[in-house]
């Protein structure tokens, strides 16, 4: 393939290249995403729609002066190439929630074969508070459960829901810059995690929520409205208040609230283990033996959430595989018809 036509690739060369291939061969959709760990991700959604017929390959854009890779350099320079035998695929950011308020956000809304995770991101996914206790267990080996994660995400969601709204309403216009995603942040920072405490670390985030709300209001004494309609537009986007962790900034998620609760908890596991190896061996060596063994068995944290899967139950999952089966039967109408004998 000469440089020119690879600075120029669209779905319209992966459909003639399609055509090329024997009647017999499999259709192949390229799928470009934004970064590596997206290949992954994009691979255990797309894989359900293989058939003998159809395959998919997940991409990253070649690192060239034309095509450069992130979510941004993937949405607007391909937005006008991709097509039924390319598509892109990407985190949906804040892009999804607020509607159209920019290019992008145009982009992701409008475009029928740019497909987005609903969640913020994939890292909002691999959190998916139903799996966690299964990452600890894959962790720590030890299936144990002494702290109800997913409850304490509900309450997390919960106490951040109100300020998540206004955060969202503003960025549906143009001052954002004055309560932006990072001023949202560091208001629902959790600070140091502790099982012991976390109801009380809970109580904590409530009070700065309520505190930064007092300060809004204060600041939009007629914003009562439109904060209502917003709030009511995130709930039809599929935003609720005990699921609002999906949609906060998913790097923030994964490192500032998920990876510090399981590092405790599955340390507590560990711990725990390890003195149940200590109380049953019947000898030193047979304590070495098993201690060694199970320290070379015991994985990391991100490592084993960024291969977590259990996402496919989620609602945000759910949703791209509608959108993902509509494009599909979409585009085998058209490719039948293009093919009818009669045109």
């Amino acid at each position: 393939m000469s440089k020119k036509l690879k600075d120029n690739v669209s779905s319209g060369y992966f459909e003639a290249a399609n055509r090329l291939r024997s009647k017999k061969a499999k259709r192949r959709i390229v799928a470009y995403v934004e970064s590596y760990d997206d290949v992954f991700f994009w691979r255990s959604i797309l894989s359900a729609f293989e058939s003998d017929k159809l395959c998919f390959e997940v991409m990253l854009p070649a690192r060239t002066e034309h095509l450069e890779r992130g979510k941004k350099a993937v949405i607007m320079q391909l937005a006008h190439h991709v097509g039924q035998d390319m598509i892109a695929c990407v985190d949906a950011d804040y892009d999804y929630l607020i509607q159209g308020a920019t290019p992008t956000s145009q982009n992701i809304l409008e475009n029928p074969y740019i497909f987005h995770t609903y969640a913020y991101s994939i890292e909002n996914l691999q959190c998916y508070a139903p799996s966690l206790r299964d990452v600890c267990v894959a962790v720590t080996l030890n299936d144990r459960s002494f702290f109800d994660i997913q409850e304490y995400l509900r309450q997390f969601s919960q106490a951040i829901f109100p300020l998540f709204i206004w955060n969202v309403w503003y960025y549906r216009t143009p001052d954002y810059k004055q309560f932006t995603m990072t001023d949202f942040l560091r208001i629902i920072e959790t600070g140091n995690f502790s099982v012991a405490h976390a109801e009380e670390i809970i109580q904590n985030v409530r009070r700065k929520v309520g505190k930064k709300i007092q300060q809004l209001q204060q600041q939009h004494p007629d914003g009562k409205e439109n904060y209502l309609k917003t709030k009511e537009s995130l709930k039809q986007l599929g935003v609720t208040a005990d699921t609002t962790y999906l949609y906060i900034q998913g790097h923030h998620l994964f490192e500032k609230v998920v990876v510090p609760m399981l590092t405790k908890i599955c340390d507590q596991l560990v711990r725990e283990r390890e003195n149940e190896i200590q109380r049953q061996s019947l000898h030193n060596t047979q304590r070495r033996n098993e201690l060694s063994c199970y320290t070379n068995s015991v994985s990391d944290i991100p490592s084993i959430l960024k291969k977590n899967v259990s996402y496919v139950m989620s609602e945000p999952v759910k949703r791209i595989r509608e959108d993902i089966g509509k494009f599909l039967q979409t585009s085998s109408q058209q490719t039948s018809q293009a093919s009818s004998p009669d045109r």
